[in-house]
């Protein structure tokens, strides 16, 4: 299938059937944006957001690849104290991601990325209990 980046990421989506690749959707999945198909050097992007966040100094978040992740895979309710809860990402736009188990524990760090931000969480399995261990503008 031909994308715009070049990466073949749509063969392992499950949502292809309902976006139908970049091709049929013009670089804009399920009316959103993608990441790859707005930065010409996305690739460039992508290795320095990696050595960003690395830099980050968040103990146990090691970060050695960033995939192509649709927003409503990554989309997260987080909690408020107010008791209400808030998703930050849009889910129809793409985003650089990543998910890395914290060692001795049963909880996970996510990271989620692009041009704007980026976004670190920890959760439990599946995505269960998320909290925000940072957000940065950039």
């Amino acid at each position: 299938m031909k994308t715009y980046c070049g990466i073949d990421c749509c063969k392992d989506c499950e949502k292809l059937a309902e976006c139908g690749g970049c091709e049929r959707c013009h670089g804009h999945p399920f009316g959103g944006s993608c990441v790859a198909e707005r930065n010409q050097d996305f690739l460039g992007l992508k290795a320095h957001l990696i050595d960003e966040i690395n830099a980050l100094g968040i103990k146990g978040l090691a970060v050695n690849d960033l995939n192509l992740l649709s927003g409503a895979y990554v989309n997260l309710s987080y909690p408020l104290d107010n008791g209400t809860t808030v998703k930050f990402l849009n889910d129809n736009d793409i985003y650089f991601g990543n998910q890395v188990e914290q060692d001795g524990s049963e909880r996970c760090y996510g990271v989620v990325a692009n041009e704007d931000f980026i976004l670190v969480c920890e959760y439990d399995c599946g995505g269960a209990d998320p909290e925000i261990v940072l957000y940065k503008r950039r």
